[in-house]
């Protein structure tokens, strides 16, 4: 088995692929809505049609979040929800769960308290697949990459409307598992979709990348899905369903209400 097929996020894309299918990758924040409900919630996106999970890492400053997901961090934190935390939770799910990718998506500061090899170590073990560190730019991502890449664990990049060219081919040089294409100027959760400009800029950012591509900000509904996934390789939905578990709160009832969300959207994408 070559290295790329070892790492559950190549595998998936992979089966999408061969089978004509658009991924949804679905994001919750670890211990939102109680850390006894984070692991049967990621069950539940898996069953009601998530195909990768991103598991946000709460964190006191998650600057590139809007309101909807920063409030999901700070009850997420009320809960004592940490990075640690979050690879319990991880292997937990494990047990029950072998195949879907579950990326952490989170900040450096963790990262660097934990330390990077300790991080990557403990990430490993737990059967994390890949790391988006949203504040950490590809000139300091050196260390990590490796880090990840020696447990054959992806580490996952952020790239937006205003990357320049050259930018992009440097982030496309070191990302893995796919690429993370942020549709709009701004905060998760803000601004309405351009749809031409998600055209162009996945078009520009193909020409020096064969990774999978996924659209996410702004994605609310299986519309907004379907239409970021007719150029792009998949669609990532974080912020409706954040909001969805901060209205709800009981681990029941939102559980039966991210299945709701997620259903209509892989509907629409597989339509």
């Amino acid at each position: 088995m070559s290295e790329q097929a070892e790492n559950r996020i190549d595998r998936r894309f992979a089966k999408l692929r061969t089978e004509g299918r658009k991924g949804l990758v679905t994001y919750i924040v670890a211990g939102d809505g109680g850390i006894e409900n984070t692991v049967p919630l990621m069950h539940q996106l898996v069953a009601s049609g998530s195909d990768l999970i991103e598991l946000g890492v709460p964190f006191s400053d998650p600057m590139a979040e809007g309101p909807v997901i920063q409030k999901g961090h700070e009850r997420a934190l009320a809960q004592k929800a940490s990075l640690r935390r979050c690879l319990e939770m991880v292997a937990e799910f494990r047990r029950e769960d072998a195949e879907t990718p579950v990326i952490l998506m989170g900040y450096a500061n963790p990262i660097e308290r934990m330390g990077a090899e300790v991080f990557a170590d403990a990430a490993c073990e737990a059967g994390v697949d890949g790391a988006l560190t949203v504040d950490l730019p590809a000139e300091e991502a050196g260390l990590l990459s490796g880090l990840l890449a020696e447990r054959k664990l992806r580490n996952i990049f952020l790239l937006t409307p205003t990357t320049s060219e050259e930018r992009i081919r440097a982030i496309t040089e070191l990302a893995s598992g796919f690429i993370y294409y942020v549709s709009l100027k701004g905060v998760t959760g803000a601004g309405n979709l351009d749809l031409d400009s998600v055209r162009e800029n996945l078009a520009r950012i193909r020409r020096h990348t064969d990774l999978p591509l996924c659209v996410g900000f702004g994605i609310k509904d299986g519309a907004s899905a379907r239409a970021v996934s007719v150029d792009g390789d998949g669609a990532v939905v974080g912020s409706v369903l954040v909001s969805a578990i901060g209205e709800v709160g009981d681990g029941a009832q939102a559980r039966d209400r991210v299945a709701e969300l997620v259903a209509e959207i892989r509907g629409e994408l597989d339509r």
